[in-house]
């Protein structure tokens, strides 16, 4: 399989985890606001500080985004592109939100494809403090109550990345047991979420957000990404039982790469290692 040095070491557990309770919701977001606001506000009318979602059709302006790029300095195994600032209205095709804290004050981490006002398609890495929505669109939610995604410094990858910390409960109404998770680099997608739920007995689960980057893509429609640094967004996700019973993961993704080249659909089993994260909540359901 597939692997990129860290300018880190791995650390042993691969798996950053916290076990919580959750609860799926929708809402629109607020014209006129930026993205990040609007996004905390309509977790916080529910109770929340911190989950994840995943949007369709929206509208942003203004907007900044950046794309995956290669290092210039040798310091990260991949970096970003300049920041892009298209005029006009983007139109978001899809897109995946982890929403948390950074320094203390609300963040997210957000990764989406889109089509700009000239009619260019791409994709990238939303700019929290770049980003306004132009007009109101709904989105599909998922808050977790103790666990919160918060942006720490990651030596490994040497970036600050978000991971699940433990937090105590708001008393926010919730209704399934939930996981909170960030893969590390270097393992399997879908190997490292079935491993994960085996040891813990999850038979089924669905997948909530989805934000990260894997090591180029292999996919189950004959499609292959090369470019090994992507962003890449979780369109649809589940854990079911195999004909042995055994969870298998079923993760349907979009991605852009750092050539620019878009890619969508189901990942092979066993062929597609994280680049530097991938951060995403497990709802139980059995």
């Amino acid at each position: 399989m597939r692997s990129i040095k860290q300018p880190g070491a791995p650390v042993p557990e691969r798996i950053q985890w916290v076990e919580a309770r959750g609860r799926a919701f929708s809402f629109t977001l607020q014209a006129g606001l930026p993205l990040l606001e609007a996004a905390r506000r309509g977790f916080a009318a529910e109770g929340f500080a911190s989950g994840v979602l995943n949007f369709g059709h929206g509208a942003l302006a203004p907007f900044g985004y950046v794309m995956p790029a290669l290092s210039k300095t040798g310091e990260n195994a991949a970096f970003y592109s300049d920041t892009y600032r298209p005029a006009g209205v983007t139109r978001t095709r899809l897109g995946s939100m982890t929403l948390g804290s950074r320094d203390g004050a609300p963040f997210f981490h957000c990764h989406g494809l889109w089509t700009e006002a000239d009619g260019k398609a791409s994709g990238g890495h939303m700019l929290p403090d770049e980003t306004d929505v132009a007009e109101p669109f709904e989105v599909q939610a998922f808050g977790i109550d103790g666990a919160t995604f918060t942006a720490e410094p990651d030596p490994e990858t040497n970036f600050k990345l978000f991971g699940p910390v433990a937090s105590a409960d708001t008393g926010a109404r919730t209704t399934s047991r939930a996981f909170a998770l960030r893969l590390r680099p270097n393992q399997d997608f879908a190997g490292g979420l079935e491993d994960f739920c085996r040891a813990r007995g999850i038979a089924r689960a669905k997948i909530h957000g989805g934000v990260g980057s894997t090591i180029g893509a292999r996919f189950t429609h004959g499609g292959v990404t090369e470019p090994f640094a992507t962003e890449l967004a979780i369109t649809a996700g589940t854990i079911a039982p195999d004909t042995s019973g055994a969870p298998e993961a079923a993760l349907d993704v979009a991605l852009i790469d750092y050539t620019g080249g878009i890619a969508e659909g189901r990942l092979i089993r066993g062929d597609n290692p994280v680049l530097m994260t991938m951060e995403l909540v497990l709802e139980t359901l059995e």
